[in-house]
């Protein structure tokens, strides 16, 4: 193995010199940093579908589909990333626009997004668009990432207030350009709503049957089995053992049975409302009433692979900062809850003391 060079040579060189107090003292904090962003990620929306960003006239701005009740009925929402729409009309994230919508958050006003935060703009936002839904920025999970996206009806309500500042003389010589996007993407928008073409961008046009049950599931599980890859890292089935007083094997894969029901309780419930239920209906038996294949291969790649390893990071690191199983599983019920549903449980783990198998 070839000795470390340049910048890790001296990473280790420093890791070396740390007393052990002050390594257990950075463990705590890194510990406590995925502890918070895990339960961060855990409180948001997840995205149900996000295939391709949209197109207007050769600008493209990443869009999404997540769970959620925006208006109330219940509708996933269709959302476009903050930085997409900055980028699509600014060029990016401006320095003054980031500037101006700091400085409106330290003297305690809303601040407007960073694409109508510039100070020539103020006049044409009206008051019930500035106190209204479609300015609320929406924060969502997408993987590990924590996203800030607005509604995508947002987006030709901007385009028209930089038009609108534009044909007043307001702008300054500078941001005549960003007023031009606008006008481009207000033409592309022309012909086609915003929401058809956020469905189309997303694949969404194609699963949004009346019953939200079952779009959930056409976009999480796979209709054709998937080839067996391994999904659940060691460090998982470690914690299991640990938690539970028991011996953790090396050089083993095989685990307890038992591991089996844990596992649909603590990771496979909590993937999104209908899964878990619909997983265990395709699974096949063989002549031993054993199934011939995992729950995981039964999947979508786009949507129910993401998701199971966003869970699968959350329970773990859950099982981490946990120094039992009982404390493990309130921590889990509060930050990463169960959907609502009856899961048949054998009489030994409905009366778990959380010990042993």
């Amino acid at each position: 193995m070839s000795e470390p060079t340049g910048k890790a040579r001296g990473g280790l060189a420093r890791a070396e010199a740390l007393s052990t107090e002050r390594r257990r003292e950075i463990g705590q904090q890194a510990a406590a940093a995925r502890w918070e962003q895990t339960e961060r990620l855990a409180s948001l929306p997840i995205v149900l579908l996000a295939k391709d960003p949209l197109d207007l006239a050769g600008i493209q701005i990443p869009c999404a589909i997540i769970e959620g009740d925006g208006d109330g009925d219940g509708e996933p929402r269709r959302v476009l990333s903050e930085n997409g729409i900055a980028t699509a009309l600014l060029g990016g994230r401006s320095g003054a626009s980031k500037r101006l919508k700091k400085a409106d958050a330290d003297e305690g006003r809303s601040p407007l997004p960073v694409f109508l935060a510039p100070g020539q703009l103020k006049e044409f936002i009206n008051r019930d668009l500035e106190s209204g839904p479609l300015l609320r920025p929406i924060e969502y999970a997408d993987g590990n990432r924590v996203v800030i996206g607005y509604d995508a009806r947002i987006l030709p309500v901007v385009c028209e207030i930089w038009l609108r500042a534009r044909e007043a003389g307001a702008l300054q010589k500078q941001q005549l350009d960003k007023a031009q996007k606008a006008e481009v993407l207000m033409r592309a928008l022309a012909h086609i709503g915003i929401i058809a073409l956020v469905d189309e961008a997303t694949g969404y046009q194609d699963i949004r049957p009346r019953d939200a049950l079952a779009r959930i599931l056409e976009a999480f599980v796979a209709k054709e089995l998937r080839p067996w890859v391994r999904k659940f890292p060691p460090e998982y089935y470690k914690e299991i053992f640990r938690l539970r007083g028991l011996h953790f094997p090396e050089g083993t894969v095989r685990r307890p049975q038992y591991f089996g029901h844990l596992t649909n309780d603590i990771v496979y419930r909590r993937l999104a409302p209908g899964v878990w239920k619909e997983l265990k209906e395709r699974v096949e038996k063989d002549e031993r009433g054993r199934p011939k294949h995992r729950l995981h291969q039964h999947l979508t790649e786009n949507i129910g692979d993401p998701r199971l390893q966003k869970v699968l990071t959350q329970v773990t690191t859950i099982m981490q900062l946990s120094s039992a199983w009982p404390d493990f599983k309130e921590k889990l019920d509060r930050l990463v809850p169960a959907y609502n549903e009856t899961m048949q449980l054998p009489f030994e783990i409905s009366s778990d003391d959380g010990k042993g198998l």
